[in-house]
C-alpha cells in the first residue's frame, strides 16, 4: 500500500488525514511522524514529497523522501520567504552561478534533463518566474549565457562553492538594487494614496 505525503521537512505533525489511512492498519501515527522528519530533516524549511510503502499484514513501512520542487529548493539556499509576483519589477534575491550548479546536482536525478548542463539552464528557468537575479543579470539573460556556453567552464568542473569575495559581491549589489525597487514601491504608493484621497474629496464634499 502506497501513501502519497506533502510534509514540511523535518516538522511533519499530525493530520486527519494520515490518522485515517494509518489507523485501521494499526500502525503509530506517532511513530511513522517521527522517522519521517529524522529522514526529511535536511529539508528543514521547505515542503518534500514523501512515499509511504506500507505492507498491513506486518505493519511493516518504508520511507522514500524525494527532491523537494526547485523552487523549494531556492528558496531554501537564498533565504527567501517567497518569490517575487511581479518579476520584472520586484528581485528577490542574487545568486551565483556556483549556487545554480550546485541545486542542479542536487536536483538532477528527478529531472528529465539529458546533462548538467541542461538541469542547470532549468533552474535558471525557475529564478526566472520568482524574481531570482544570477550574477548580477537578469535569470533570463543567464539562461541564455548557459545555453551559448558561457558557463561550460564552470559546469564541466562542477562547481559549486561560491568565494566570500564573490558572495560579498552579489549581496552589495542586490542591497543596491532593494534599495532602488523600495524606494519605487514607496512611491507608488505614496501616488495611489494620493490618488485615493482626490478621488474622495469630492464625493465627501457634496
Amino acid at each position: 500500500m502506497i501513501i502519497k505525503l506533502l510534509v514540511d521537512g523535518g516538522a511533519m505533525k499530525p493530520g486527519p488525514a494520515l490518522s485515517q489511512k494509518l489507523g485501521p492498519l494499526g500502525i503509530p501515527v506517532n511513530n511513522v511522524i517521527s522517522k519521517v522528519n529524522e529522514a526529511t530533516k535536511s529539508f528543514e524549511g521547505i515542503q518534500v514529497p514523501v512515499e509511504l510503502n506500507v505492507e498491513p499484514a506486518t505493519r511493516e513501512f518504508e520511507i522514500k523522501v524525494f527532491s523537494p520542487p526547485v523552487s523549494g529548493l531556492l528558496k531554501k539556499e537564498l533565504k527567501i520567504e517567497k518569490g517575487s509576483g511581479t518579476q520584472k519589477k520586484v528581485r528577490v534575491a542574487n545568486a551565483s552561478i556556483e549556487q545554480i550548479i550546485s541545486l542542479a546536482k542536487t536536483k538532477s536525478p528527478n529531472m528529465l534533463c539529458r546533462d548538467l548542463k541542461s538541469a542547470v539552464k532549468t533552474i535558471a528557468g525557475t529564478c526566472v518566474s520568482l524574481g531570482i537575479l544570477i550574477e548580477n543579470k537578469p535569470a533570463a539573460e543567464v539562461e541564455q549565457e548557459i545555453a551559448e556556453g558561457k558557463y561550460d567552464k564552470e559546469i564541466n568542473s562542477e562547481k559549486t562553492v561560491t568565494s566570500p569575495e564573490k558572495k560579498k559581491e552579489l549581496d552589495e549589489y542586490f542591497s543596491k538594487i532593494k534599495k532602488e525597487q523600495d524606494k519605487i514601491i514607496q512611491q507608488e504608493q505614496a501616488a495611489k494614496a494620493a490618488a485615493e484621497t482626490a478621488a474622495a474629496t469630492p464625493a465627501a464634499t457634496k
